[in-house]
C-alpha cells in the first residue's frame, strides 16, 4: 500500500540522542550484491559533473540514512563506511554535513550541521535500527527546505528498499532538481524496486546511483570520501589529498576523471 505523501516537519536539534545500535540478529542474511564496474564508472562520471559548491563559504552535504530494521545485519559495517568517508576532509574545514535518518513509526530526525568529522561519527554511532517503513519522501523534502535556506552542494542517501510511490518520490526529486541539488544514492543489496526508484531520483537530480555490498566496501569508501572532498572544494581539493595516506580515493577518482 502506498504511504501517505504528506511530509511533516523533521525533528531537529543540536544532537541526535538514541541508544546504541543493536547486535546483529541470529541467522545469516543474504549477501548484498557488489557494485558493478559499470555502476562505479557511471558514479565517477556523475561526480565529475557535480563541480564545487559556488556562492558559499562552505560546501554543504546532507547525508541521509535508512535506519529501518532490514539494515540491521550490516549496520555496523555501514556505519564504519559512512563515518570514515569524512576523515579526509577533516583538515579542509570547508564542508558542513548534516546527518538525517528515519526509522520506526514515522520517526525522522536531522542533526545540526557539523564541520567536524569526529562529531559526525559520534552522531552516527548513536543511531540504532528500528522496524518501520521507508520515508525517502521526507528526506527529499527536507533537502529541498534546507537548500532553500542555504545552498546544499549534494545529497547522499544510503538505503536498501523503497516502500513509497516512485511517482511521488520523482515529484519531490524534481523539486530538488530545480534547486540544483544532485542526489547520490547508495543502494545496499539488489532490491529491484529500490533500483528503479534510486535510478530515477538520480536521473532527475543529475546525481548518481550505485549499489554496494561487503565486496565493494573499500572501493565505495574511497568514492564517498572523494564525493565529500569534491563537494567541499572541487578538483583542487582532491589534488591536495594525493600526497596523503587518506588520499587513495582522490587518486583513483582523479585517475578515472582524466581518462
Amino acid at each position: 500500500m502506498t504511504r501517505e505523501t504528506k511530509t511533516p516537519d523533521i525533528k531537529q536539534g543540536p544532537d541526535i540522542k538514541q541508544g546504541k545500535a543493536p547486535a546483529n540478529e541470529a541467522g545469516a542474511a543474504r549477501a548484498p550484491a557488489a557494485a558493478t564496474s559499470a555502476e562505479v564508472a557511471a558514479f565517477v562520471a556523475k561526480v565529475k559533473a557535480l563541480g564545487p559548491a559556488s556562492g558559499a563559504a562552505r560546501g554543504r552535504l546532507l547525508f541521509a540514512m535508512d535506519a529501518t530494521m532490514s539494515r540491521a545485519p550490516t549496520w555496523d559495517m555501514a556505519l564504519a563506511l559512512q563515518s570514515e568517508m569524512f576523515r579526509a576532509v577533516k583538515e579542509i574545514g570547508s564542508l558542513e554535513v548534516q546527518l538525517m535518518y528515519f526509522r520506526g513509526a514515522g520517526e525522522a530526525r536531522a542533526s545540526r550541521w557539523v564541520s567536524n568529522a569526529d562529531a559526525l561519527a559520534s552522531l552516527m554511532r548513536q543511531v540504532a535500527c528500528h522496524g518501520g517503513f521507508t520515508q525517502i519522501g521526507k528526506v527529499l523534502a527536507h533537502a529541498r527546505r534546507e537548500s532553500e535556506k542555504a545552498k546544499i552542494s549534494a545529497l547522499v542517501y544510503v538505503g536498501d528498499a523503497v516502500e513509497e510511490s516512485i511517482d511521488d518520490l520523482a515529484g519531490r526529486a524534481g523539486e530538488l532538481a530545480l534547486l540544483g541539488v544532485p542526489a547520490f544514492l547508495f543502494q545496499e543489496g539488489d532490491d529491484a524496486n529500490a533500483t528503479r526508484a534510486f535510478r530515477e531520483i538520480a536521473r532527475l537530480t543529475k546525481g548518481a546511483h550505485c549499489r554496494f555490498g561487503p565486496g565493494s566496501a573499500a572501493e565505495l569508501r574511497a568514492l564517498l570520501t572523494a564525493v565529500a572532498v569534491y563537494a567541499a572544494g572541487g578538483q583542487k581539493a582532491l589534488q591536495a589529498l594525493l600526497g596523503r595516506p587518506e588520499g587513495e580515493g582522490a587518486r583513483r577518482l582523479l585517475g578515472q576523471m582524466g581518462r
